[in-house]
């Protein structure tokens, strides 16, 4: 579904990426994973076209997109919940989630708003409430409902628990379980390892812009020595 190969970004003359390659097959679920600071979101801005990389191949269903236009790489069918939510805060709730909503890719059972309340009923409550006067958790589970509204093929979650307490982690957790179940594939970027060993397939390790190791999550589980050299604080 998505390959990326030798990928390389640069802002201004600071080179961040150095020859990022990684695959996220259809239906999986894959993990980017490192410090901060290691090139994880600019990987993912770099596939989305919000950074243009220098070099390297981007292919989505194989189509290449390093060099389209943001909007045009989300039309193909990317949806991304990016890192800090970025929800529009003078929107209400249900006009963040119908302000992109559309069904290009022509599904037989889109999403609808009906369908992304019945994941976080939370937001049904507050579906009158301005996007700024959210909570935290609340304002992460709008953000996913406002991707899912665009009905991708393929979703991007940059920090999808950050800074979130331990319960609404746990739900937003089971919702990326749902999400996964109607055979989405799913590129999450998140700190929290325990959790993306029990959900995800496969892992990239980033250390200083360049991929430093990958595996699958029993792989991952059995190595401590990697969980401690790139990933712990």
């Amino acid at each position: 579904m998505l390959s990326v190969r030798g990928l390389e970004t640069f802002y201004g003359t600071s080179q961040a990426l150095f020859g990022v390659d990684f695959d996220v097959g259809t239906g999986e679920v894959v993990t980017l994973l490192g410090r901060n600071g290691m090139g994880k979101t600019t990987t993912i801005n770099s596939i989305m076209g919000i950074v243009r990389p220098a070099r390297g191949s981007v292919e989505f269903d194989g189509t290449d997109v390093a060099s389209l236009a943001s909007f045009k790489t989300a039309n193909l069918g990317i949806g991304l919940v990016p890192e800090g939510r970025q929800i529009f805060p003078n929107l209400t709730v249900e006009e963040n989630l119908v302000a992109t909503s559309g069904n290009r890719q022509k599904f037989a059972t889109p999403w609808t708003l009906q369908r992304v309340y019945d994941m976080f009923p939370e937001l049904q409550v507050r579906r009158s409430s301005m996007g700024n006067l959210l909570s935290g958790g609340e304002q992460q589970m709008l953000a996913i409902g406002r991707a899912l509204m665009t009905n991708p093929r393929f979703l991007i979650l940059d920090e999808a628990t950050e800074g979130l307490a331990p319960m609404i982690r746990r739900k937003i957790w089971a919702s990326i379980d749902q999400i996964r179940a109607g055979g989405l594939s799913i590129l999450v970027v998140d700190k929290n390892v325990k959790d993306l060993i029990r959900l995800a397939d496969r892992h990239y390790v980033i250390e200083k812009g360049k991929v430093v190791w990958s595996g699958s999550s029993d792989e991952l589980a059995a190595q401590d020595d990697i969980q401690h050299r790139y990933l712990g604080v």
